[in-house]
């Protein structure tokens, strides 16, 4: 299982995370913050879970792109 967090009430709307991974992020054209495409909220944090292990190299460089550290990547 692949769990991918983002924290979208800290997002500075760098842009980062889409060049990074277009398929799973983009930017919203409401206030400009990232989303990530399919993910859950729940109190300000998105979550999406998966069992593709395949998309976490990418998922990888969004987070190590993000300037303020508000994506998380985690495989169990």
């Amino acid at each position: 299982m692949v769990i991918v967090t983002l924290q979208r009430d800290k997002c500075i709307g760098c842009n980062y995370c889409v060049e990074m991974d277009p398929v799973h992020f983009q930017m919203s054209k409401k206030d400009g913050k990232s989303v990530l495409i399919h993910s859950k909220d729940a109190k300000g944090f998105y979550t999406l879970k998966s069992n593709n292990h395949a998309i976490v190299e990418s998922f990888e460089l969004a987070a190590k792109a993000c300037p303020v550290k508000i994506i998380t990547v985690k495989e169990t």
